[in-house]
């Protein structure tokens, strides 16, 4: 079930860690985005504190040419950039994915040139959270 929540979406996948975080890479892959950052929880909180965590990683993803368009439109934008993506262990079996609503982030910009690149950011980054779900 795919549900919404004021600052993104959030799709759960019953399967391992590692394969949810591949499945995840590819549907962004085919909707444009590709994997800048990534950003592993577990280790570093491992690392840095010495704390045990559940699996967790952030992927910092990128559509070329939406945030060129958006960058053209008001580089302040870059702030924002990328749109997050979370992966992250839930329950014995199922993973959970949460993908940044572009749209959210809008309110703190007043440009009204980004509001269509945000929108199609969104459109894209909901077709990967369904394409998660449908799987």
């Amino acid at each position: 079930m795919k549900e919404t929540t004021p600052i993104g979406f959030t799709a759960r996948l019953k399967t391992d860690f590692e394969s949810a975080v591949q499945r995840v890479t590819e549907a962004l892959k085919a909707e444009g985005f590709g994997v800048l950052t990534e950003i592993d929880v577990q280790e570093t909180l491992k690392k840095k504190l010495n704390v045990d965590f559940r699996p967790y990683k952030i992927l910092g993803a990128c559509n070329p040419p939406l945030a060129h368009r958006a960058l053209t439109a008001d580089a302040q934008v870059g702030l924002l950039l990328p749109c997050n993506v979370v992966v992250s262990q839930g329950e014995e079996g199922m993973v959970e994915i949460s993908l940044v609503d572009p749209l959210s982030m809008l309110g703190i910009v007043t440009n009204p040139v980004v509001e269509p690149v945000a929108r199609e950011a969104r459109e894209r980054l909901e077709r990967v959270a369904r394409s998660l779900q449908n799987n």
